[in-house]
């Protein structure tokens, strides 16, 4: 097979420990050298150095967790033109696995071509994808102390929830934070309701009849400060995101004119894909990266699956939320594309469609530099129509019938 890379290094990357194993050929020669690092800075310097001194030009690694990060980060600083490898793409031969023979195994792949190199955005989108994904996560644990004061008005017999839209609306928080006080009378309580609740005073007093305990205000209390607290980290998380977002601002802008795509989903889209499509050949790839396509298998002819391939799931969850807000855009090209595949393949499939819709529009978007052109619900028609007759042609013939069909003159 033929050699690409005559000087390149495998990198086994630990929590501690680099095990780099660099692969020299030279002529028909084949020179193995393998070395342990430290995963100090002083260590990845000393393998940089190392690398250097053996004129290893190329060198690939696994995306081991968190830990590849500073290896690459250090590395990337000299002139060796890194690689990261998806670990399931690179599995070396069963009973032959050692952190040497991990990092060999890798230095032998990468000499021949055989690493499917893995997508590592520049810097400036690391941090802004970083800071939305930290801020994904603090709203999903804002949701679980919400839940929690559910369950806890629930424990007291306090059915409020039922006739708030919003538990932590203007209403909901100040019936709470009185609770929290000590007040339990029901009609006080209902009577700091907005004029907007659509619930009777008699409805809220009934709901607000119930048993708190001092237990019960400890847990409100601990939960409404732990929310505040979150509210307040969110906020910090959008005010350093408005800062960096100047080399991204005409990519929001662009990705948040599709249907379906807030300004915060637009923001998370182009910190997960970046702003360049040049890397993703083809829509077709950047579907595939996402998690959006169906996976390939196949056994004797037979497709035996056809559930959606691993990908981004970052990317993959805020496409899917798009969607379901795009499908109710009406007379939309992707409101008539949900409601076609829905018929047919029920509504899971069909919403994912429509993400995969989304994205694909997304990629041209970028790489065109064009905002979003609906095809409008029109779109699906002749191809229906056309469709249908073929259908109907081939039930026909099942039934033992020749079927000859004409369009009628105009």
């Amino acid at each position: 097979m033929e050699v690409l890379h005559p000087r390149c290094a495998g990198l086994d990357v630990h929590k501690k420990t680099v095990v780099a194993a660099v692969r020299l050929a030279t002529g028909d020669k084949l020179v193995t050298e393998v070395k342990t690092f430290a995963t100090t800075t002083a260590g990845l310097l000393a393998l940089s150095d190392w690398l250097a001194e053996n004129g290893c030009t190329h060198a690939a690694m696994e995306a081991t967790g968190v830990y590849w990060r500073p290896v690459w980060h250090v590395l990337s600083d000299g002139e060796i033109e890194l690689t990261l490898a998806n670990a399931a793409h690179v599995k070396n031969v069963p009973g032959r696995k050692t952190d040497i023979g991990d990092a060999a195994w890798l230095a032998e792949l990468l000499a021949h071509g055989l690493i499917r190199a893995s997508f590592v955005p520049d810097g400036q989108t690391q941090e802004l994808r970083t800071l939305l994904r930290t801020r994904k996560q603090l709203v999903r644990e804002r949701t679980r102390h919400i839940q929690r004061i559910q369950k806890t008005l629930e424990d007291a017999n306090i059915k409020v929830e039922a006739k708030l839209s919003d538990l932590l609306g203007k209403s909901g928080r100040a019936m709470i934070e009185a609770m929290i006080r000590g007040e339990s009378d029901p009609t006080r309580l209902a009577a700091l309701a907005h004029r907007g609740v659509k619930a009777s005073q008699a409805e809220l007093e009934q709901a607000l009849r119930g048993r708190v305990t001092h237990h019960h205000r400890f847990l409100l209390k601990l939960h409404l400060g732990q929310i505040d607290a979150l509210d307040g980290a969110i906020a910090t998380i959008d005010g350093e995101v408005e800062t960096g977002l100047a080399p991204f601002r005409a990519a929001v802008d662009l990705v948040s004119t599709a249907p379906g795509v807030s300004t915060l989903s637009a923001e998370g889209i182009v910190s997960e894909i970046g702003i360049d499509m040049s890397r993703f050949p083809t829509a077709g790839h950047a579907l595939s990266w996402g998690g959006l396509c169906p996976r390939n298998d196949q056994s004797a002819g037979k497709r035996r699956s056809t559930r959606l391939r691993n990908g981004n799931p970052w990317l993959k969850t805020m496409l899917i939320q798009c969607a379901w807000a795009a499908k109710n855009k009406k007379g939309s090209y992707l409101q008539a594309q949900f409601y076609r595949l829905r018929s047919r393949r029920g509504p899971q499939k069909a919403i994912c469609a429509v993400a995969a819709s989304l994205l694909t529009a997304i990629y041209h978007m970028l790489k065109n530099g064009t905002p979003y052109q609906d095809l409008g619900p029109e779109h699906f028609k002749p191809q229906s129509k056309i469709s249908k007759a073929a259908r109907l042609v081939r039930n026909l013939q099942q039934m033992g019938y020749t079927v000859d069909i004409k369009p009628i003159a105009a």
